[in-house]
């Protein structure tokens, strides 16, 4: 379940699946799907004249069909981008004398540009809200003693929740050319009763690939300026740094940053830093990151703070889930951390973590990614570490997520996806319409066809299709062969059956609504193919998926009828 909904998309033509081949078809297979298509859809084979229009239409999509697939430079584009890909502005300008990898590769290149000219409409806004809760009172240890002396009357008090701070970043890009881009940033923070803020205006100039150099400006607690720079010094080895100049009453505090890269292999980078200034630090860092393990290594000398920090992320890719748990030891004390990152949409994922402290105490973190902006809330349970607070902090989100996502977000969901199938039907009506008569004079056309290949199957007691039907359909597993029909179903026996050849079907395609005499009867809902048919006289029953591939005959499909 995901908390965004898709764009709707237009209904596309899928050449491959109407000439029922599979993409990696060879040219030979395209030839023999075409001439098969072509002996019931060419006009001269009807004479009937309602029939002739019918198969005008028919046979005109499998020319076009095949005409792209066929000439290796538009299948390249086509495999690519789809039919938008032909399309495309710019398809003027490609030369036919480029091999398929180089067409490809330049519609790539048209479509990324494209995609960049939308891309410097935008702003690109980003920003970053945390509230710190401060809810210590909820496990103070001192709390039953304070009943038993002076409070005893007060018994009834709750417990005192604030917000100990606050702090709001925002910034907004500005892109001048392809490689310079002004950024504007500001951030606001209050504490305690007291607040502050400033302002960043930054330019940065990008040289290559491999190197790039930044100016930055801040306005608030006091004017400061900063350059930045990054450059590949090898395949293996980078570095970025700069320098910032921070104007105060007592004078110009300068300070400096510097960190070289070196990638160790293909999964592991290492990191040497240093920053200078009125707090400086020594920092290495090691950092691997697998396909379903990440793990980071650091270590930091300077001041006010030494420290060693040991990290683990375990990926779940099935189920967009990341685990954590990190020990950081040192100057300040020691940190035990441990949490969860679910993403729980397309652009959304949700975090929590629970940290146990000495001197900090026990916290809860629960972070909020949206898009390009984050939303952060630490919470501070307790002063010091206590079971309570650690099995609280740890049962009480996970209960929460259950609940929201069960009572709230999945029916939510399902109303929403609801809408966007109606949404769907809706833009798609006239489409589904056309469709709908293809489907059918696609079938009028085949009659001849079909009662050919079942008269020479039934007499050779071959592969003989008794019904076929596609759409939404619920099959009953408790018991074989019990099938529950919905009204969103169409009657395919005599595309089926025109598609057997020697006593053998096989469909290849992952779009089944596409193949001739199929359409779409359940827009946007889950669809099935549901087939009984004869073999050597013995019946058959089988039901797939709208994206399964299908061979028949196949013995499993064999059912006990005594």
């Amino acid at each position: 379940m995901n908390f965004d909904s898709e764009d709707e998309t237009a209904m596309e033509e899928d050449y491959y699946s109407f000439l029922n081949i599979p993409r990696e078809a060879s040219k030979d297979d395209i030839n023999t799907a075409y001439r098969r298509l072509s002996r019931m859809y060419h006009p001269d084979k009807h004479v009937d004249q309602d029939l002739k229009e019918k198969a005008e239409i028919m046979f005109n999509k499998t020319k076009k069909a095949y005409e792209v697939l066929s000439d290796p430079h538009k299948r390249a584009i086509y495999d690519s981008l789809g039919i938008k890909g032909l399309e495309t502005e710019g398809w003027e300008i490609v030369q036919r004398t480029k091999s398929p990898a180089e067409i490809r590769a330049e519609y790539e290149q048209l479509a990324e540009e494209k995609a960049e000219r939308l891309k410097k409409q935008a702003t690109n806004p980003t920003g970053n809200i945390t509230v710190a809760v401060n809810a210590t009172d909820l496990f103070n240890p001192y709390y039953d003693e304070l009943l038993e002396d002076e409070y005893d009357s007060d018994l009834t008090q709750f417990p005192n929740i604030e917000i100990s701070s606050m702090q709001f970043n925002q910034s907004v890009d500005f892109p001048l050319t392809q490689k310079d881009t002004c950024t504007l940033s500001g951030q606001l923070q209050a504490k305690n009763g007291t607040g502050g803020g400033g302002i960043n205006l930054s330019w940065r100039h990008i040289f290559s690939h491999k190197s790039w150099a930044e100016v930055e400006m801040t306005a608030g607690s006091g004017p400061a300026v900063s350059f930045k720079g990054f450059r590949t010094l090898t395949r293996r080895f980078f570095w970025n740094g700069g320098t910032i100049l921070q104007f105060t009453p007592e004078g110009i505090l300068p300070g400096i940053m510097s960190t070289l890269a070196m990638q160790v292999d293909k999964h592991t980078i290492g990191y040497l830093s240093y920053q200078g200034g009125p707090r400086s630090a020594f920092t290495t860092q090691i950092i691997r990151d697998t396909e379903k393990n990440r793990y980071n290594f650091s270590i930091q000398v300077g001041l006010p703070h030494s420290y060693v920090l040991l990290q683990y992320t375990r990926k779940i890719l099935s189920q967009d889930l990341r685990l954590r748990l990190a020990v950081k030891a040192g100057t300040f004390g020691g940190v035990l951390e441990y949490g969860a990152e679910k993403k729980i949409s397309k652009h959304s994922n949700l975090a929590f973590a629970v940290v146990c402290g000495v001197p900090s105490g026990v916290k809860l973190k629960i972070r909020l990614t949206r898009a390009s902006q984050t939303y952060s809330f630490p919470i501070h349970l307790c002063e010091e570490i206590m079971p309570a607070p650690v099995f609280y902090a740890t049962v009480v989100p996970l209960v929460i997520y259950i609940v929201v996502k069960k009572g709230f977000v999945e029916p939510f969901l399902r109303e929403e996806k609801n809408k966007k199938v109606e949404k769907q039907k809706q833009n798609n009506f006239n489409k589904l319409l056309e469709k709908r008569r293809e489907a059918a004079a696609a079938q009028d056309l085949m009659t001849v066809t079909y009662n050919r290949i079942r008269d020479e199957e039934s007499n050779k007691k071959g592969l003989v299709i008794i019904k076929a039907i596609y759409g939404r359909i619920m099959k009953d597993t408790s018991q074989q062969g019990d099938t529950e029909l919905s009204n969103e179903v169409l009657d395919v026996t005599i595309p089926i059956q025109c598609l057997v050849k020697d006593s053998k079907l096989e469909i290849h395609v992952q779009n089944k609504s596409e193949l001739p005499g199929f359409f779409d009867p359940a827009l946007g809902e889950e669809k099935m193919l549901h087939i009984i048919y004869n073999y050597h006289d013995q019946p058959h029953e089988v039901t797939v998926g709208d994206k399964e591939l299908l061979r028949l005959p196949k013995t499993s499909h064999r059912t006990n009828i005594t």
